[in-house]
């Protein structure tokens, strides 16, 4: 309920590629329509009546749940999903603002009231779910036989009940609703704000760079601006990775003392039930990439030596450009060009769906003072429409990161027409249309490759980005867990916690890699593990979803559109075993994870092919 935006592209944050000035005219967002003005008399009217809209439904409903009838549980709902509504949109209008500028602080400070007015009024509500999950199972399933409205979000109750073995007292559940905005939102805040405020002296550069443009120098064609880049963020982050640590230990805590009241089994289990899926189908997809680094991510780096010239690659070579054709910058129109094509070529419904996006002030792509780092896609409600952020610099990375965000958005516009309460996809399916935009987009560009040395760059850079997105993500999911584990049996000191990364960085990116002194430090800027625990393999179970539904349309491209759009059009209305049956696949089988490992691994074939 209430969802801040999410940074969702896991390779902006550490594969941001150097641009050009000469980018066109890059979109701001217009957010009028969520509301006209931080000071708009509209803003007053939804607090008051969210004020009233809450006490209002807790005196109606409280301890009354379990008398309704099926026409009276439905009206209570539909009631809900309206506060839902007004919560978010308020929310929403808020969060956007704040990401446009972190660091102006009348922006903050909006959000901030805005934040406090929204948990304040809504903690009446928590009665709601705490009353459902007290409902005999047998007194539900006869109210859902009795509506088929009503039965269509019987997701929704599944969703609120899978909390049921991990459910507080009614008092201790509206007391951390109250606390919450002093808890990990204000932890999230201070890593935002903190990081946003960074600066770093990079040897050779003119002026200090923020972090956005810092990490971007780490495509940088010149391998000494790369290794001045990473220096520079080693020195800033190891001055502050006390305060990270801080951050860390404390949220870390916090959730296992929430897990242990609430007895949960793992630190992962809250996010496994909040994703609809079963802990040994993400066990599952760990091992099978895990087990696969020596094919994929091992092979591919010893590959990319090679063609530097290098026998050892340094951490700043991780993400460098390939020595083989002269860097491009693309410009905002070409971009939109080159991935509405590829959109249209695949279906003219999905290009019509992203096209309000570039015309209606539903980007904000352009790079600006204190704009929050990275990209993402933000649904708003299901009443207004989704926005788009991006930090556009103009390289062939930043056209696929924004099909990944447009994917998202086309994706976010279809599941809206299931009401605000089941539009949300699980985390797990989260990924599908926009990682699949991105597939659509690489297709048609190698399509068009004119010469061998501009193939394998674009296969390379796929591959990249692959890696980016499966290796990476699934390296960040298991330090995660061995955070989490460690912080059970005590504080956890910035030593311990550049131990941990270290280990994982290791074991994923291969023997090729030395490590410079200060990478162990990297992890500080990770803003997943702050703002969202263990969402990172939901970009793994993504970009492995994506390629084996890939492989199901490139051999049966016959009704493959129409049944994509209605998997999309599902939102979180159906179980991921449900949303793929129609294409022959099963996540929960191991075989299945190997489809899209295979395709990466071919992928690495072709290129070491092209070597002979």
């Amino acid at each position: 309920m209430f969802r801040l935006p999410a940074l969702t592209d896991p390779r902006t944050h550490d594969n941001r590629p150097a641009g050009g000035k000469d980018l066109g005219d890059l979109p701001s967002w217009d957010l009028t329509d969520l509301y006209p003005a931080p000071d708009a008399p509209e803003i007053a009217r939804d607090l008051d009546w969210l004020d009233d809209a809450c006490a209002g439904f807790a005196r109606e409903y409280e301890g009354k749940l379990a008398a309704l009838d099926a026409a009276g549980m439905l009206q209570c709902l539909r009631r809900y999903e309206e506060i839902d509504i007004t919560a978010g949109r308020l929310m929403s209008y808020a969060g956007l603002r704040y990401y446009q500028n972190t660091t102006d602080s009348e922006r903050a400070k909006f959000m901030a009231d805005i934040q406090d007015r929204v948990t304040v009024a809504t903690t009446p509500l928590v009665f709601f779910t705490l009353e459902i999950n007290r409902i005999d199972d047998q007194a539900l399933d006869a109210l859902f036989r009795n509506d088929a409205e009503l039965a269509r979000h019987k997701p929704v109750f599944e969703r609120m009940r899978a909390m049921r073995p991990h459910q507080l007292s009614d008092e201790l559940e509206r007391f951390l609703h109250d606390q919450s905005t002093v808890g990990a939102a204000a932890w999230n805040r201070l890593f935002d704000e903190t990081m946003a405020g960074l600066t770093f002296e990079v040897a050779g550069e003119d002026e200090p760079l923020p972090l956005e443009a810092t990490l971007n120098l780490l495509t940088d064609t010149d391998r000494a601006r790369r290794e001045a880049a990473a220096r520079a963020l080693a020195q800033v982050f190891d001055k502050y990775t006390r305060l990270f640590a801080r951050i860390h230990n404390t949220l870390a805590k916090e959730k296992e003392i929430s897990d242990r009241w609430r007895k949960m089994p793992s630190p992962q289990h809250g996010r496994h039930l909040a994703n609809h899926v079963e802990p040994e189908v993400v066990q599952a997809l760990r091992d099978a990439v895990v087990a696969a680094y020596p094919r994929l991510s091992h092979r591919y780096y010893a590959l990319k030596a090679r063609w530097m010239g290098l026998e050892q690659l340094e951490v700043w070579d991780r993400n460098a450009p390939l020595p083989i054709e002269p860097p491009k910058t693309i410009d905002w129109g070409t971009a939109r060009s080159i991935v509405m094509d590829a959109y249209a070529g695949f279906s003219p419904r999905m290009a019509e769906l992203a096209e309000p996006f570039f015309d209606k002030g539903w980007i904000d792509a352009g790079v600006k003072p204190g704009k929050a780092p990275g990209a993402f896609a933000h649904p708003t409600v299901t009443t207004v429409h989704p926005y788009v952020m991006l930090n556009y610099l103009g390289k062939p990375r930043d056209v696929m990161t924004l099909a990944h965000e447009l994917g998202h958005g086309v994706h976010q516009r279809l599941a809206a027409g299931q009401g605000e309460l089941l539009s949300a996809t699980p985390l797990t399916l989260a990924e599908t249309a926009s990682v699949f935009g991105e597939m659509l987009t690489f297709q048609k560009l190698l399509a068009g490759a004119k010469t061998p040395a501009e193939r394998k760059t674009l296969l390379a850079g796929k591959v990249e980005d692959m890696i980016n997105t499966v290796v990476r993500q699934i390296a960040f999911y298991d330090f995660e867990c061995k955070l989490h584990d460690a912080r059970r049996k005590g504080e956890l000191t910035p030593d311990d916690l550049n131990a941990l990364w270290m280990s994982v960085q290791a074991e994923s990116l291969g023997p090729v890699f030395d490590f410079m002194e200060g990478y162990e430090t990297f992890w500080s800027y990770i803003p997943h593990f702050i703002h969202s625990p263990f969402y990172v393999y939901a970009y793994a179970f993504g970009d492995g979803l994506v390629n084996a539904l890939y492989a199901v349309y490139h051999e049966a491209p016959e009704g493959f559109q129409d049944k994509y759009f209605e998997m999309l059009s599902a939102g979180g209305s159906k179980h991921h075993k449900e949303l793929l049956a129609p294409f022959g696949l099963d996540a929960s089988d191991p075989a299945f994870w190997d489809k899209g490992l295979n395709m990466i691994a071919g992928f690495i074939d072709e290129l070491e092919a092209m070597e002979d």
